[in-house]
C-alpha cells in the first residue's frame, strides 16, 4: 500500500520544490511549501486524506523593529 505522505513528498521533490515537514496537530503531518507569491500548507491526516490551504500575497516588504513590534501587538489575544 502506498503512503499519501510519501507520494506527496515525491510529487514536491519531482517538481523541484523544497518543503518543511511539521507536526502541528496530533493526527496530521504538514508539508509547508513556499512558492513565489504563495505559500501552501498541505495537511496529510492519519487516515491518509489530504487537505491544503493556499496563502497568496504580493511579497511586499515592510521593515523595521518598530513596525514588527506594532504588528505583533495588534494581533495579540485581546484576553491577555
Amino acid at each position: 500500500m502506498s503512503s499519501v505522505l510519501f507520494a506527496t513528498m515525491r510529487l514536491l521533490e519531482n517538481a523541484g520544490l523544497h518543503f518543511f515537514i511539521e507536526r502541528t496537530r496530533p493526527d496530521t503531518i504538514r508539508l509547508s511549501v513556499t512558492l513565489v507569491g504563495e505559500r501552501v500548507e498541505i495537511d496529510i491526516f492519519e487516515d491518509d486524506h489530504l487537505e491544503f490551504s493556499r496563502f497568496r500575497g504580493d511579497e511586499s516588504i515592510e521593515g523595521g523593529y518598530e513596525e514588527l513590534s506594532l504588528l505583533l501587538q495588534s494581533i495579540q489575544d485581546p484576553r491577555e
